[in-house]
């Protein structure tokens, strides 16, 4: 990992301390989702792609938890480390609980994200956190599946683009079905009673 993304990551943690100031227990026995209902839709109906281990990885794999999915990319400035931090304390929040939860970062950037980079930049946010990756292809194909834009910006010679693309996330429930939206920016204990919810059969 660069000096510049060490820094930025360390960054962001130590801020981090100011994130869901609310007691852990807020939002619990609320009727509906705080975030935007999606059940039903017909896309991002699942995935094949390899994990920062190496390991081919699908939706089945996840069964029986709640599957928080996410594209973005290690370089990203602020976006992609700022939600990796909220679901970082999301999942402090939830406390055992989260056990039953697993967060997914897929990237659109598989050109300079490698597997040994997403092996040391995601799990420094939580070490149970997965990073995804595929070839070109298979990144563009899993893209239009879940309907996520991304596009390079900037020259790319020596690397030096960034990548605009979504930035919202995705929540499936334990039986491995689309059920949420979460807009980027959502309070963090928002989205664990959403989860709670959902780990309740909502």
């Amino acid at each position: 990992m660069s000096f510049r993304l060490r820094y930025s990551v360390a960054a962001l943690l130590a801020a981090g301390v100011l994130v869901g100031c609310s007691p852990s227990g807020e939002g619990q026995g609320r009727v509906g989702f705080a975030s935007s209902d999606i059940t039903g839709a017909n896309y991002g109906k699942d995935f094949r792609l390899k994990d920062h281990t190496g390991a081919v990885r699908s939706l089945a794999d996840y069964r029986g938890k709640v599957v928080t999915l996410f594209f973005g990319y290690t370089q990203c400035p602020d976006i992609c480390p700022t939600n990796l931090l909220g679901m970082a304390e999301v999942m402090r929040q939830l406390g055992a609980y989260a056990e039953q939860v697993q967060v997914l970062f897929i990237t659109v950037d598989p050109e300079r994200d490698t597997q040994s980079l997403l092996a040391e930049y995601v799990p420094v946010f939580d070490p149970r956190f997965v990073g995804l990756r595929g070839d070109e292809a298979a990144t563009e194909a899993v893209a239009r599946e879940f309907k996520v834009f991304y596009q390079k910006q900037g020259g790319t010679r020596g690397g030096t683009y960034t990548v605009d693309h979504s930035t919202g996330t995705y929540v499936f429930d334990p039986q491995g079905r689309l059920r949420l939206y979460v807009k980027h920016g959502e309070r963090p204990e928002q989205i664990a009673a959403d989860i709670r919810q959902l780990l309740a059969g909502k």
